[in-house]
């Protein structure tokens, strides 16, 4: 079977260094194993998305050096490769999951999920635990509640562990205290991410998953999602986010660390590249290199187990 991975940013603002850090992974990945690689657009989230900032990805992707085997541009025969336009297949997948008795409408605003101090904690990236009571609802209930707001649907999460070995972090296992059940369609009928991207990994063939350590406390709920919609799981792999001084995530909001930014101060790829591969441990020194050039040096294993930070990649910039 031909490995597939893919890079599937949001359309939300321009790409940054750390988006830059996470999309040359996935495609050395991927180019070294000689496999396959796809670009997907996750725009399902509308009131946050432009096409203007997809087309700019694109646009710094390639002058980046990353190119895609299919995606925008390069049509193959998962197409098409924006979310938005894939909704009908996540329609079928919340039909197999109520046939197989695993959704239940949630009617909880937001306001009352923050207002339950002894909820237990959750999954990291989730904060408190659902408490679960809109599961236990009676049939009167619900539809009580239905005439007065139109609910979410949740999925029902299993009660035991779900454990997985993640490629670059090693074994993880999450308790069923921690895996409560969690919405996959929102009142105002926008599909989670949970679902959308475990039906288009799926069904775009993805046999490796390379994404920013935020995500691994996703796996166990996508993981559960594969088993409930019959759908073969991926290896998962995290790698280390690029961070700031601060030691927070970088946000899109923070133009002078975009590629377009970097582009229009003279900064070229290939010292970019070469930032990238020494201070993960790629090569012992940097010097520029073109992402094509990299592709031997590459392997998950030596990458910063710390992570990056912005500080480190702007000083070997200035140098270079």
């Amino acid at each position: 079977m031909t490995r597939r991975g893919r890079f599937a940013p949001t359309p939300s603002g321009l790409m940054h260094i750390g988006n830059a850090f996470t999309a040359l992974a996935s495609w050395l990945q991927m180019r070294q194993a000689g496999g396959e690689f796809v670009l997907r657009i996750e725009d399902i989230d509308i009131a946050r998305s432009r096409p203007e900032y997809a087309e700019k990805l694109q646009d710094d992707l390639l002058w980046f050096g990353i190119d895609w085997d299919e995606g925008p541009r390069i049509v193959g025969s998962c197409a098409p490769y924006e979310q938005s336009l894939r909704q009908h297949l996540y329609r079928e997948a919340l039909d197999t999951l109520h046939s197989a008795g695993r959704l239940y409408p949630c009617y909880c605003s937001r306001s009352e999920l923050a207002s339950i101090g002894n909820a237990p904690h959750g999954l990291a990236s989730e904060g408190a635990a659902y408490h679960g009571g809109c599961r236990s609802l009676s049939p009167e209930e619900r539809q009580a509640r239905a005439a007065k707001k139109t609910p979410a649907l949740r999925f029902i999460m299993p009660t035991h562990a779900i454990g997985f070995h993640d490629v670059l972090a090693g074994p993880h296992t999450y308790a069923g205290d921690a895996l409560s059940d969690f919405v996959v369609k929102r009142a105002d009928g926008m599909f989670s991410y949970q679902l959308a991207v475990t039906v288009d990994d799926a069904a775009m063939g993805i046999t490796d998953v390379l994404r920013g350590a935020d995500l691994l406390d996703s796996t166990p709920r996508q993981l559960a999602l594969y088993e409930a919609l019959g759908l073969k799981a991926p290896s998962f792999a995290h790698v280390p986010l690029l961070v700031d001084a601060s030691g927070q995530r970088l946000s899109k909001r923070d133009k002078a660390l975009t590629l377009a930014s970097l582009r229009d101060t003279g900064v070229t790829p290939e010292r970019l590249v070469g930032a990238f591969a020494y201070l993960a441990g790629w090569t012992d020194r940097p010097e520029p290199l073109t992402a094509r050039e990299l592709i031997p040096c590459f392997g998950l294993i030596r990458t910063a187990a710390d992570g990056l930070t912005t500080d480190q990649v702007q000083r070997l910039l200035a140098v270079g």
